[in-house]
């Protein structure tokens, strides 16, 4: 198999990848399971991130990324138009929407993971957010999982509320911290 998309996002005990206002603040950025975050998965850390704490993304595990524009819309992230300089970086849009050149748009999740797919390349991160990874979730290759020991009761949640057929995966590695979180990395059965 070639290139996967990997759906890489943060999750809370009850399913939720944010809080009802669409905020992800609870999740804990300190700890033991900030080790790998910052080394193993660094290629999916936002390029300001890295610049605040002086590292550099490898380009070794993604060389794209994906997001929905709810996850990508500078207008709520202060005005940061370019989360991911360091990978190509494609915004999902049911809408005309205005992104800087350099950011690809597309309208055509399925078709547009399909091209990418046949590409030659690194995996392609799915940042977010859950309705994106709903319309994807045949796509998805990898699931990997950071799940934090909390409870939001309500949000975004992991696939949306997209309605799917069950998707069979099966566990390939987890790993648990002091912190209390979880990376567990699954790998699709087709």
């Amino acid at each position: 198999m070639g290139r996967k998309l990997v759906y890489y996002v943060a999750v809370s005990l009850d399913g939720y990848i944010a809080a009802p206002d669409g905020g992800f603040a609870a999740f804990p950025t300190e700890g033991d399971h900030m080790q790998p975050i910052l080394g193993e998965y660094a290629d999916a850390v936002p390029a300001h991130i890295h610049q605040a704490l002086r590292t550099s993304a490898p380009g070794t595990k993604f060389d794209t990324v994906l997001m929905g524009w709810n996850t990508y819309n500078p207008d709520i992230y202060g005005g940061l138009d370019s989360p991911y300089t360091h990978l190509r970086q494609i915004v999902v849009s049911r809408s005309a929407r205005t992104v800087p050149e350099h950011i690809e748009l597309t309208g055509d999740p399925v078709g547009k993971v399909r091209e990418l797919k046949q590409d030659a390349g690194l995996d392609i991160y799915l940042c977010g957010g859950g309705q994106l990874a709903g319309a994807l979730s045949e796509e998805i290759d990898t699931l990997i999982l950071k799940r934090h020991p909390l409870v939001f009761g309500s949000g975004i949640a992991l696939f949306g509320a997209a309605g799917y057929a069950a998707l069979p995966f099966v566990p390939v590695r987890t790993r648990t911290f002091d912190s209390g979180v979880s990376i567990i990395e699954y790998e699709r059965t087709r």
